[in-house]
């Protein structure tokens, strides 16, 4: 006789969603890089709002100096590629097949903001500004590009998850590479969501 009341039977092929209780996505490894990465960042949070305490007027001269909408459309974007991961989470938990398109998707429209990022550094080189020029722009071209440098490593674990998914390496019993990739596409996306009002919102 069962202990458990009838309504607590799960059916053997229920969706993984239904009967996972609170867990911790990817690896253990994965969320220490991504604890230790945001820490580095932010640090040059803090550190590009003391100099621009320091220099308000110099920073917003330089502030003028940028393209907001490059930097929505890069926000758009970045949103955009990691809501089409998460969608690929959470169809292969599901047991459906459109995993594998959602995440293709996400790599054009992630590479996106790597486009209009080296636009913007190409016209800011042709006013002559770089890192050289003042304060302003050395947490600029800094802050930015260490990000880009995630946002193109992000891309690679997409392109080589998209890879994996299409030779049928993750299951809903076998997602954690998965997740651990996700999870640090979606930490690049947090940290522009930050980054972007700070450097071009933010007075």
């Amino acid at each position: 006789m069962s202990l458990l009341p009838s309504d607590s039977v799960v059916p053997v092929n229920a969706p993984l969603d239904n009967v996972r209780g609170p867990y911790m996505p990817g690896d253990l490894a994965m969320w220490i890089f991504i604890i230790a990465e945001l820490s580095v960042f932010a640090l040059l949070f803090l550190l590009f709002s003391y100099m621009r305490s320091s220099n308000a007027d110099l920073f917003l001269a330089g502030q003028q100096t940028l393209h907001p909408q490059a930097g929505l459309l890069n926000t758009l974007a970045l949103l955009t590629s990691s809501a089409c991961v998460a969608q690929a989470v959470h169809v292969i938990r599901q047991r459906q097949a459109s995993a594998l398109w959602w995440l293709l998707l996400s790599i054009p429209v992630g590479s996106i903001y790597i486009v209009v990022k080296l636009w913007e550094y190409q016209q800011l080189a042709q006013q002559g500004y770089d890192l050289d020029t003042n304060h302003f722009y050395t947490g600029y071209f800094l802050l930015t590009g260490f990000h880009l440098l995630h946002v193109v490593l992000g891309i690679v674990i997409l392109a080589f998850m998209s890879v994996r998914l299409w030779r049928g390496a993750y299951s809903p019993e076998n997602m954690s590479g998965l997740e651990s990739g996700a999870c640090y596409w979606h930490m690049v996306d947090l940290v522009w969501v930050i980054l972007f009002p700070l450097i071009y919102v933010i007075h």
